[in-house]
């Protein structure tokens, strides 16, 4: 298996490169030179695993160039020990819908279901190695406490967290801040996410800092997330789904990684129908996939704060896959989107995207409805991205089997719970301390080189 970069693909990969930079040098996303394609007798031999070994099988396809397969179980197996789930992943239904519910790893968010892979994938790597790996991640509210969570007291490593001061919620910052391990860096930039995002591009492109700290990422344009995500389509469809049977996902999403996976499962082979991408009411992605028009707004906050995005990094690896895998026309792209902060999508490239994808948007007063009605009509209380998802998928109303990927536990968002339907969602036991320790981290103002300057004095 053979990588290479979305904006210049003249130069090969493998996959522990692609996994360690994260980002390519040009700023382009890596992808693989050619999908494995899964024959239906494949599928029916995939369909009779149990989640870990789906995921041995699904992952090894990805980088058995550089990871032994054995190997590969070890990591799979370490990673999933720590969730509440046997299977990892619960299905459950709603009236005549499915939830999958992926909240049940350590920091009750989807985002656990790739990090702990990736937390023990660097493990691996850096095993016969005596250097020292500086992971440095954006976050909108869940992929922080989940990075650490994966890699905090690993040795060879730290990790720095930036998330946007005062928008994210306050179980979602105490998840991330009350960590004591000496290796873990929480910086609060006075921004937004998108702020926080371009923070790490920049210091990724600036390549002289980067190698200078041997600077890595786990953000969700790291390849090795989006292979680990994939797996739970797969799983998913298995169980609710005879072979060759169509379904239809609805993916609560701002930066495009976790429906992505889902359209990287379609390319694979699994029938999946439609991709429902679910936005709220920062609506970039919905724009662009029902209009053509990818165009940056401000930001505006809401109750799904994860989502409170305006630039989808993982929409270029679709850039790319629709104007027929052209390094050159995806880079004058980007080149656009950079300066411009807008993007008008052919229409020959559209109907390519409305093959896999439609795309719904969810009001600030649908979400809260929709906690309210799921709660009434099952006892069951959802988080508000997944109720931006589900929201979607009944505007839409599609036939056939259909999917709600439910990505957070509602506990991480009190005042959305308590504003639909008046109650107080509870975090599990053992997460309850996080409600008194100290928090630890420091506000720095939306400036490259003040962020930079604080890192470099943490490695001294």
């Amino acid at each position: 298996m053979k990588y290479t970069s979305t904006r210049n693909n003249s130069k090969e990969f493998n996959f522990s490169e692609v996994f360690i930079k994260g980002l390519a040098e040009d700023g382009g996303l890596f992808i693989p030179k050619t999908v494995p394609k899964l024959s239906n007798e494949e599928l029916q031999r995939f369909g009779k695993l149990n989640y870990q070994d789906l995921a041995k099988e699904i992952i090894f396809l990805f980088c058995n160039e550089t990871i032994k397969k054995n190997e590969l179980s070890n990591i799979i197996d370490k990673s999933y020990l720590k969730f509440r789930e046997k299977n990892v992943v619960k299905i459950v239904n709603v009236g005549k819908n499915k939830l999958l519910e992926l909240f049940h790893g350590p920091t009750l968010a989807f985002k656990d279901i790739a990090m702990q892979f990736i937390g023990n994938l660097y493990d691996y790597q850096l095993k016969n190695t005596e250097k020292k790996i500086n992971v440095v991640v954006a976050t909108s509210g869940d992929t922080g406490a989940a990075a650490i969570n994966a890699i905090k007291s690993k040795e060879k490593m730290n990790i720095f967290v930036l998330h946007p001061n005062n928008k994210v919620s306050s179980i979602q910052r105490k998840l991330m801040t009350t960590t004591k391990d000496k290796n873990v860096f929480n910086i609060a930039i006075e921004g937004n996410f998108d702020d926080c995002q371009n923070l790490v591009k920049s210091m990724f492109a600036d390549s002289k800092f980067s190698s200078s700290i041997n600077m890595s990422g786990v953000n969700s344009i790291n390849w090795a997330r989006i292979i680990a995500q994939t797996v739970y389509y797969f799983f998913s469809y298995f169980k609710i789904c005879k072979l060759n049977e169509k379904i239809n996902f609805s993916v609560p999403t701002g930066n495009f990684g976790d429906v992505y996976a889902g359209y990287l499962s379609k390319k694979m082979g699994l029938p999946i129908n439609k991709l429902i991408v679910a936005t709220n009411e920062n609506d970039i992605l919905h724009r662009a996939i029902s209009k053509g028009q990818y165009e940056a707004n401000l930001v505006v906050e809401t109750l799904s704060p994860s989502m409170d995005i305006q630039v989808a990094s993982n929409f270029e690896r679709l850039i790319y896959d629709i104007n027929e895998q052209s390094a050159d026309k995806t880079n004058k792209i980007m080149q656009e989107i950079n300066n411009k902060k807008k993007y008008l999508i052919e229409k020959k490239e559209l109907i390519k995207i409305k093959e896999d994808f439609l795309s719904e948007t969810a009001s600030e007063e649908k979400l809260l409805i929709c906690i309210k009605q799921v709660y009434e009509n099952y006892k069951i209380i959802i988080d508000p991205h997944t109720a931006v998802g589900l929201s979607a998928l009944e505007k839409i109303n599609l036939n056939g089997k259909n999917v709600v990927l439910s990505t957070a536990h509602p506990c991480k968002f009190p005042e959305a719970i308590n504003k639909a339907i008046n109650v107080k969602s509870q975090l599990p036991a053992e997460l309850k301390y996080i409600l008194d320790d100290k928090e630890n981290f420091v506000v720095i103002q939306n400036d490259i080189e003040e962020v930079k300057k604080y890192i470099l004095n943490k490695l001294i």
